[in-house]
Parts: C-alpha cells; structure tokens; sequence
C-alpha cells in the first residue's frame, strides 16, 4: 500500500465516526490470521480437497485485492463489492466446513467475520458518504 494510509487522498476522506484507530487494523489482524491459520490447519488436515483449496484460494485473493482496490486504485466502489464477497466467502467457510469435527473450530473464524462486518460498514460509509 507504500503511504497509501497517510496520504492525501485517503486522509481527506469522509470516514465513518466509528473508524478505529490506526493500531487497531495490526492488532486485529493479527489476531484474525492466528484464528484463521489454526481453523485452517485442522481443515486441510481433514478435508484436504481441491474444492476446500479453491475457496481459500478465492479468500486470499480477495483479502489482498481489497487493499490495491481501495488504496492503491483509489476505487472505493469496487472495494465495496470486493469486501462483500469476502464476508460472504468466510462465512461459507463458517457454514459449509462446520461439521461434526470442525463444529467447534469453526468459531475460530468469528473474529474474521465480526471484523469484515466492520470493515465492510467502514468502506460502505466512504463509498455513500463521499
């Protein structure tokens, strides 16, 4: 993102009063990848398919293209559209790799979702709010 945070673009946005501060982004991120790698470990270990593999790949690939949608393209818009699928797709992984040996560890992805609900109102408020 270089200094795609700081910069004049993104500073001069109208944000959502709800927008956490800076080091909150690092933290919670942190603490979703842990949640994630760890459901994922069990995942691969039971259902080691390339269907499971798909959908991760699908997820990793909206992950990182919402950071070069949003700030290095500077097209909220398509962010939007981009986050939503996201949320969409961990909660597939919520719903769908929830069975009886995963029905626990599937909890491990509510700190993902809880997080792509706020992030997804955070890009929601720019896109109606500028």
């Amino acid at each position: 993102m270089g200094d795609a945070i700081t910069g004049a673009w993104y500073s001069n946005l109208n944000k959502a009063p709800w927008t956490p501060p800076g080091w909150v982004f690092g933290a919670t991120w942190t603490l979703i990848m842990i949640c994630f790698s760890a459901y994922l470990s069990y995942l691969f270990t039971i259902r080691n398919s390339k269907f499971v593999i798909s959908v991760y790949a699908i997820a990793v690939v909206l992950n990182i293209s919402w950071n070069y949608l949003f700030f290095n393209q500077q097209l909220p818009n398509l962010a939007f559209i981009n986050i939503i699928l996201l949320t969409l797709v961990i909660i597939y992984f919520f719903i769908t790799f929830g069975d009886d040996r995963l029905s626990r560890l599937k909890y491990l992805l509510l700190p993902y979702i809880i997080w792509l609900c706020i992030a997804t109102s955070l890009n929601g408020y720019v896109v109606f709010n500028n």
